[in-house]
């Protein structure tokens, strides 16, 4: 007959379970360590004593990939059950006690930084004992970090599909054709979508709304320009746009005062692409107040649309003053 030590949980504490969820997560030692701030040899530390505490292995190695034991997806479980407890009774405390502080967690994706970084200024001056922890990341890695329930909200172009959500669009993301300063496109009117087929183009990588809006533009309008390359970031797609190795489709976003320098926006037939930035939530999320304050500021938003063939206008309106 199986007995319970009930000894072995008083050994567990709140950083072993808040580490081990992290390597659920990342199932990476390095990476997991990282996140954590913390060195992977005391991780490892950690991590041994948490399975030694509780008298069972709870990951293996199988050649160079890490893999959790029965037990330790079960620990796992459990971890993230604890730590999401303890996320809720903060927020009970924060509300019952009126404070406006606590943390909020955002993740966007890259092409949200150009404006999104400002209003987070404005909001962490309104409320300067936020905790703001910011993700940065590509539209693949925002679905799986809202599958895994990581942040309070997300900002994106697109909403995911096949998931519980709540979605509120709150400021316009126009998509643009970028060309190097000295294209001879640079000077046209009323650019045809037949003209960009002469043009190589330089593309987001595959997944991304950008490239998806892109693609969805080239085949409504029956064209098939070359790819001249697909690259992950907007800044290496700006940089590589002014070395002259092609055109673009990005947010005029991108075009952040003084970051615009060797591009040229053109005025070409069904430009600009008028998208909505959104943000999201799970449906069955609990906002925290400063998180739902921040929901608040975000809906507020109405930027300008510059003219076409503006290089460097500011994108994102300051929006109303935040309530204190």
């Amino acid at each position: 007959m199986f007995y319970y030590d009930k000894t072995m949980l008083r050994q567990v504490t709140l950083h072993q379970l808040r580490l081990f969820a992290g390597l659920a997560r990342h199932m990476s030692m390095t990476r997991a360590a990282a996140e954590a701030h913390v060195t992977p040899s005391a991780f490892s530390i950690q991590i041994k004593q948490l399975s030694e505490g509780l008298g069972q292995p709870l990951h293996e190695q199988v050649g160079k990939r890490l893999f959790l034991t029965e037990a330790g997806r079960a620990v796992a479980a459990a971890s993230r059950d604890v730590l999401e407890r303890l996320d809720h009774l903060g927020m009970e405390l924060a509300e019952m006690q009126g404070l406006k502080r606590g943390g909020v967690r955002v993740a966007m994706i890259t092409t949200a930084k150009y404006f999104a970084t400002r209003l987070i200024g404005d909001f962490c001056r309104a409320y300067p004992d936020v905790d703001f922890a910011l993700e940065v990341v590509n539209r693949e890695q925002i679905l799986e970090r809202m599958r895994q329930n990581l942040d309070d909200l997300y900002i994106m172009g697109q909403a995911p599909e096949g998931m519980d959500v709540v979605v509120a669009p709150f400021a316009d993301n126009p998509l643009v054709v970028l060309a190097p300063a000295e294209h001879p496109l640079c000077e046209a009117r009323a650019i045809p979508a037949s003209r960009l087929e002469r043009e190589p183009f330089i593309l987001r990588e595959p997944g991304s709304g950008t490239r998806q809006a892109t693609e969805r533009y080239f085949a409504e309008h029956a064209i098939r320009p070359s790819t001249r390359m697909t690259l992950g970031s907007d800044e290496t797609i700006k940089q590589a746009v002014a070395a002259g190795l092609g055109l673009a489709v990005l947010s005029r976003h991108v075009l952040t005062p003084g970051a615009a320098e060797g591009l040229r926006e053109l005025d070409v037939e069904g430009f600009p692409i008028l998208r909505r930035w959104r943000v999201v939530h799970l449906a069955d999320k609990r906002l925290s107040p400063l998180a739902r304050a921040f929901l608040t500021l975000l809906k507020e938003q109405r930027p300008p649309r510059s003219a076409p063939g503006e290089a460097a206008a500011p994108t994102a309106d300051a929006g109303p003053p935040l309530a204190r």
